[in-house]
């Protein structure tokens, strides 16, 4: 028997037969399904053309003598530089760089009374899913942790077909209707003759249109929150963000928008942190999920929805329609009725990753849309977008593409069709009474578990125009700046003046202060002072209005755990190895993910006791970490945090308001030499907290809760970092 080898490679039965058995295998059907397209080389596998030989010199061209010209009918060499010639597709015009994992959906409360869509009725079902989160403006070549909307794109590989839900990490978006989505995409990307700049909205074309395009002055404002610069994929939230319609089995809808909470919490970077990061670690994001997974630290989400009534659609001050609002939850509420987590990451990034094709238009029965002007401009583009991306309409077929439930249909042929469709049958006809002659590919009734729109009248004149409410364009604006935090107010100003102070145009960015004068005077003032401007006077009131779920300081549910953060265990040789042991285990108990820093690559020992480093001071920073903590030790470890690396690390924490910790001699060297004149209480005497810094002799149980309490907090926003530079 042949010894050549290659894992994985046979295909499963269920799928051989059609995907028939797919259903029944729950959270692992998309898995089983993707089997049947992996290959993974083992020592014993040889390496074969695409056409079947195997290769005997995969090395040197084929040539006229070792010195002479390589020869045409050098096959191989002909076949492998050309397919390396055409690797590359077209990266995506939104959305190019992003990141994804495999995981499943629970539901634990059903929506029977709705919707007859399985997914969200059968609390039996584990689903399995494809999450892919992304940047919005920059190519696949851009950073991770740039200033920007952050995709959160979810399909569920349902029993009945794929149901996609393209959303987003903000709940509006910049426009009304889908016509001038070409438009605010120009404005955004780099600008045109000099390609600059480069995934960031800090330039005057962008802040033209959105000065002109009043209807986005409220998502403009979540773009300059905290929102913009998020701490990690899984700490966003994750918004439908169009509005879409649930269907029951008499027919009748029920408005809908879909909601993802983080168990972790709702947390962002700083903005010095996130333009450090954009350098030190471009894949910053992508990384931590990865690495999340992998440490079996599964991201999960609850899962909600806001339902309305038909007959409530109008009783709003704003359209439900207007992708640029949210419906308030102090209106509407939030249902939640499942769990979403994430526990694989993907086998290959580019068959996976780059090659998902989302569509708003995969929907399954049970589930519509609504006359959402954006949605409806979205389920053409989506669609039309994959032809030229993924290079013609048989994307569908790509394996992770595909969905579980069988499939058989007449579309025919087209570029890089594998399926082999036997019999002479290839149309059908809608009437199951009258079949085609061969009674293949038959509709099936809606009754029976066939899609059907919702009934619904349509009428009008046929016409450009939007509904009354779509004109008002700045309550909601107000309500998001009057529900954020003192600090966040402070980080939407300095983002403001920053994206301004990067524009040259003086129209453009008197404009922009103008536009916000309209949301809050205090706000537009303190931004036109620091683009050296005048204060606009006040012309318009601000209504005072607040929403308590918008803020991530002090917002309504928001979560705060130490669970999922990672923490930086600055070690040397000769450490505090009982201090050392007490902190690693408490907070691996809590669910941190601890990462030993070092002077080298390697174990860093401290008598006979040693830990592995996974990261060195020349490797890694401070941002990096959501905390740092320095467990003392002898003289060795003394002199080490001497470095200025080590000085720069603990200076750059705490400029970033994170929580850190010290015992030992590490308390002396924090106070006097790191952060001098920046700590009060910094004592050995017992344990103190001061500012976010918790120090003490020694690390004990009570040191470690202390130090937690802070790590939950994400960050210290009372510090004073006015006297540290870094």
């Amino acid at each position: 028997m042949s010894k050549e080898v290659l894992k994985s490679a046979t295909v499963p039965e269920q799928i051989a037969a059609g995907a028939s058995a797919l259903s029944g295998l729950g959270a692992n059907a998309k898995l089983s399904q993707l089997k049947a397209y992996t290959q993974e080389p083992t020592k014993d596998t040889p390496l074969r053309e695409y056409y079947g030989p195997k290769v005997s010199d995969t090395d040197s061209n084929l040539q006229a003598g070792n010195r002479g010209p390589t020869l045409l009918e050098d096959i191989h060499f002909r076949s492998k530089v050309s397919h390396f010639d055409h690797e590359r597709i077209p990266e995506r015009v939104v959305h190019a760089r992003g990141a994804a994992a495999h995981g499943e959906f629970k539901l634990h409360t059903p929506l029977s009374d709705v919707t007859t869509a399985g997914v969200l009725t059968d609390t039996s079902r584990t689903t399995p899913v494809f999450l892919r989160f992304s940047t919005v403006v920059g190519s696949r070549g851009s950073a991770d942790t740039v200033r920007d909307v952050r995709g959160f794109a979810l399909r569920f590989y349902t029993e009945e077909g794929n149901w996609d839900i393209v959303g987003n990490d903000i709940p509006v978006f910049f426009i009304q209707h889908a016509i001038k989505f070409p438009d605010i995409i120009h404005a955004v990307k780099p600008e045109p003759d000099n390609e600059i700049p480069q995934a960031q909205t800090a330039h005057d074309n962008a802040w033209d249109f959105m000065g002109l395009t009043t209807e986005s002055t409220h998502m403009q404002l979540w773009h300059l929150s905290d929102r913009g610069i998020p701490r990690s994929f899984r700490m966003v939230q994750g918004f439908g963000v169009n509005t879409f319609k649930l269907v029951d089995k008499h027919g009748k809808g029920t408005f809908v928008k879909f909601h993802f909470t983080p168990h972790l919490g709702v947390h962002s970077l700083v903005w010095d942190e996130a333009l450090k990061l954009a350098g030190q670690d471009p894949d910053f994001h992508r990384r931590d999920l990865w690495d999340a997974i992998e440490a079996g630290a599964f991201p999960k989400w609850e899962f909600g929805v806001q339902l309305l009534k038909e007959e409530d659609e109008h009783k709003f001050d704003f359209d439900i329609l207007d992708a640029t609002k949210i419906w308030p939850e102090e209106d509407v509420p939030i249902k939640y009725i499942g769990t979403l987590t994430l526990n694989r990451n993907p086998e290959n990034f580019f068959a996976e990753t780059e090659q998902v094709a989302y569509c708003t238009q995969h929907i399954v029965p049970g589930i519509d849309f609504s006359n959402d002007p954006l949605l409806q401009g979205r389920n053409f583009s989506y669609f039309d977008t994959q032809l030229i991306r993924l290079g013609g309409p048989n994307f569908g077929d790509i394996p992770i593409n595909q969905p579980i439930c069988p499939v058989m249909n007449n579309l025919r042929d087209g570029y890089h069709q594998h399926r082999i469709r036997a019999g002479k049958a290839n149309y059908c006809h809608s009437s199951p009474e009258r079949p085609n002659r061969w009674g293949a590919t038959h509709p099936t009734p809606v009754k029976e578990g066939g899609f059907g729109f919702e009934k619904r009248p349509v009428e009008g004149w046929r016409e450009r125009a939007r509904g009354p409410k779509f004109a008002e364009h700045y309550n909601q604006a107000t309500l998001f700046w009057n529900s954020m935090s003192d600090v966040e107010k402070q980080h939407i100003i300095d983002a403001a003046s920053f994206e301004l102070g990067k524009c040259g145009d003086g129209t453009v960015i008197h404009r922009v202060v103008d536009n916000l004068n309209i949301v809050d005077n205090g706000l537009a003032s303190a931004v036109a002072v620091n683009v050296g401007l005048q204060p606009p006077k006040a012309v318009r009131e601000n209504h005072g209005k607040k929403s308590a779920f918008l803020s991530q300081v002090n917002g309504k549910f928001q979560k705060f755990t130490p669970a999922g953060r990672k923490v930086g265990v600055m070690l040397f040789d000769g450490f505090d190895i009982k201090s050392t042991e007490v902190i690693i285990s408490k907070l691996k108990a809590e669910g941190v993910m601890v990462m030993i820093v070092g002077p080298r690559k390697g174990l860093v020992v401290s008598g006979q006791t040693s830990h592995q480093t996974q990261f060195t001071i020349e490797t890694s920073r401070s941002t990096h970490f959501d905390a740092l903590v320095f467990p003392g030790g002898d003289e060795s470890y003394a002199q080490a945090l001497r470095s200025g690396r080590v000085i720069h690390f603990a200076r750059e924490a705490f400029a970033h308001f994170k929580a850190m910790g010290a015992t030992g001699n590490a308390v002396k060297w924090l106070d006097s030499i790191a952060l001098p004149q920046s700590l009060k209480a910094a004592s050995t005497d017992s344990i103190t907290v001061d500012a976010g810094v918790v120090t003490a002799g020694s690390i004990s149980n009570d040191f470690a809760d202390k130090f937690l309490d802070g790590v939950a907090q994400h960050r210290a926003w009372g510090r004073d970092v006015s006297l540290v530079a870094a």
